[in-house]
């Protein structure tokens, strides 16, 4: 069965800092464009980040540019989010989706993990 699996959401004070992980079961991540996405309640799901197959595109939507960083470690099989500066608006929970495409769009995109929650409090 081909799956995503997403970590490290939690608990985060503003101006704090997580980092998301998203592995890939059932199939090799390194085949794939990965984009993180996050759903507020309430709103439509967006675009957070993606990253190329190869890692040498990335795009960032203009909420977390500067704050956010996408990586993705071919040995591990592993895709990345880095998220500083966290503010309350953060707040949501956050996708790894896969796709062939690095877009910013959800409909390019193929797999989808369940989602972790991130929230930013004080």
């Amino acid at each position: 069965q081909l799956q995503l699996v997403e970590s490290g959401g939690g608990l985060v004070q503003p101006g704090g800092s997580l980092r998301l992980s998203c592995a890939a079961s059932g199939f090799t991540l390194d085949s794939y464009a990965i984009g993180w996405f996050r759903q507020a309640p309430g709103k439509e799901r967006e675009g957070v980040s993606c990253i190329s197959r190869s890692g040498g595109s990335t795009n960032y939507a203009d909420s977390v540019k500067g704050r956010f960083t996408i990586s993705r470690d071919s040995a591990k099989k592993m895709v990345y989010l880095q998220m500083d500066s966290l503010k309350p608006e953060d707040t949501a929970v956050y996708y790894c989706a896969a796709g062939l495409v690095a877009t910013m769009k959800p409909r390019d995109y193929y797999y989808w993990g369940q989602g972790t929650q991130v929230t930013v409090s004080s």
